[in-house]
């Protein structure tokens, strides 16, 4: 038996008396419900494939989840066609992503909005959008990524030299200074739950310990002793790297001292500097820049790409 009857089986045993008759009204709905099924048409054909009209319908749901906005017919259709070509052309250069990796990207998705993958689903379900159909989008969105940085790379480079003209041309800097900072975490653990009287006793041991800490030999010392203290590994990072807030205060800390604390869902945190040096790797401004830059040629190159292989697709609409 079918989810479907199963389901309706359910639904009417709570409303009729009788099982059988109930069962009875379930089988006359699944038959009734086989009937849109069959009457599904077919809007579009691409490269032998199908898009049809429940693909259509599925697709504009997700839209309007997304966007809050009603998108027209041609555009939806535009939008499956444009995904069925990517996803064409992609398998032509090896680029095929298995179920595994689309599960993993749907549930990295769940994950930033705090969701597992189960509620995801049911979240989808809830506005009358089938999992399968945001799985489709993220599949082609995944190939048409890896394939255009892969088959344009060298034409999608951004030098120094056209960072340095276009923060020119902007009338945008570009030489603020820029360092290296060697970092290492530390964390005074507080248990989840506690009472605020606890955390405020862990951050004002925090600021005992800032005092008194004047290297990172010394932090190291101290936090690798302590009980519910932890101190990690040092990490390099540069200014290009940091957020600003973060950047301005650990330019402000002598190097082999700590942060100011901050409460956070694992306890306290601080961060000991232990070294902080110039660089030209890179700048926040400059960074900035090449992102954009990139993002423009990326952008062309994908428009130009796209309009080309449309051209040469077999695509026949109704």
């Amino acid at each position: 038996m079918t989810t479907i009857t199963l389901l309706s089986c359910r639904l009417f045993s709570r409303r009729l008396r009788s099982l059988i008759a109930g069962c009875a009204v379930a089988l006359a709905m699944l038959a009734g419900s086989a009937l849109p099924l069959r009457a599904q048409s077919v809007a579009c054909m691409v490269g032998g494939e199908p898009i049809t009209s429940l693909d259509i319908e599925q697709r504009t749901k997700l839209i309007f989840l997304t966007t809050r906005k009603q998108t027209p017919r041609q555009e939806v259709i535009d939008e499956l066609i444009n995904e069925k070509v990517k996803i064409k052309e992609a398998k032509r250069f090896g680029v095929d992503p298995s179920a595994s990796d689309i599960d993993q990207a749907f549930a990295g998705m769940g994950q930033r909005m705090r969701l597992s993958p189960e509620q995801l689903t049911k979240s989808l379900e809830s506005q009358g959008v089938r999992p399968e159909t945001l799985k489709a989008r993220l599949r082609a969105d995944m190939v048409w990524g890896s394939l255009v940085r892969g088959r344009f790379k060298e034409s999608l480079q951004v030098g120094e030299k056209d960072v340095a003209a276009a923060a020119q041309e902007s009338g945008e800097a570009t030489q603020t200074d820029a360092f290296e900072y060697k970092l290492r975490p530390i964390v005074l653990i507080v248990p989840r739950g506690s009472a605020s009287a606890a955390i405020d006793q862990r951050r004002k041991e925090a600021e005992s310990l800032r005092e008194r800490v004047q290297t990172c030999e010394q932090a190291n010392n101290y936090f690798k002793s302590m009980q519910n203290a932890a101190i990690r590994d040092t990490i390099t990072k540069t200014s290009a790297d940091i957020p600003g807030p973060l950047r301005e205060l650990l330019d402000k800390t002598p190097i082999g001292h700590l942060t100011p604390p901050e409460i956070t869902r694992q306890g306290v945190e601080m961060v000991a500097l232990c070294e902080r040096k110039p660089t030209k790797v890179d700048t926040p401004k400059k960074r900035e820049i090449r992102e954009k830059m990139f993002a423009q040629k990326y952008e062309a190159k994908s428009k130009a790409y796209l309009n080309d292989i449309r051209k040469a697709a077999m695509i026949e609409c109704r």
